[in-house]
């Protein structure tokens, strides 16, 4: 996790990075495809299954892991921005202090930085592993903002940020058609404040809840 001195009071939006402003699976899935002969589909919210060889057989875990890195490492260029996601963050950073909570490993944070700064994004950069409700507290506390709100498009993030700071608003935002309708919606499960999947919903909601016209 970065750290480093920053504004006090103003609102603060807390934003995931893939499937949220930019898109993951569908490039990862065209890599696998190209260049490993894998086949990435999913049929469920089981990502662990999504994955198999040729003649049908599902790639083991740590194959998983070692090719997740491998894109990370070596594809990111792949990615490009999910609809109307530039917009909407550079719309929001003028009314608020934006940051990205993205789980890569700490040693891609600025290749992250550069990434999104060369998609038009720019914003401190947070990277984390496991559950963000611990580092999302840390950012809170760091940044004491007048009002959070915290978007992701993974239901155990929610879950995660309202056990440990059930203030902050949390918008269950996917934005990638070939995952949103496998994932379970925080919404439904009462951990999201509302699941919108569309940046053209998803603004007048996050402008509605910065500028306190939202209880």
């Amino acid at each position: 996790m970065v750290t480093g001195r920053a504004p006090k009071n103003r609102p603060l939006v807390i934003s995931d990075c893939d499937e949220v402003l930019l898109h993951m699976v569908a490039p990862y899935k065209a890599w696998l495809a190209e260049c490993h002969g894998i086949d990435f589909v999913m049929t469920d919210n089981d990502f662990g299954k999504a994955m198999r060889y040729g003649d049908g057989r599902v790639v083991e875990p740590t194959e998983i892991w070692r090719m997740l890195g491998l894109f990370f490492d070596t594809e990111m260029y792949r990615q490009h921005p999910i609809i109307g996601a530039v917009d909407a963050i550079n719309t929001i950073s003028a009314h608020a202090d934006v940051v990205i909570l993205t789980n890569l490993n700490d040693e891609r944070r600025d290749a992250r930085a550069r990434q999104l700064a060369d998609h038009g994004i720019n914003a401190r950069v947070f990277t984390n592993q496991g559950p963000k409700g611990p580092a999302l507290r840390a950012i809170i506390e760091e940044y004491r903002p007048s009002r959070a709100v915290f978007i992701d498009d993974l239901p155990q993030h929610h879950a995660s940020v309202l056990e440990i700071a059930p203030d902050v608003r949390r918008l269950h935002l996917c934005g990638e058609p070939l995952l949103a309708p496998h994932i379970t919606c925080a919404h439904a499960a009462g951990h999201a404040d509302a699941r919108i999947d569309a940046w053209s919903d998803a603004l007048p909601w996050v402008m509605a809840h910065i500028n306190g016209e939202c209880s």
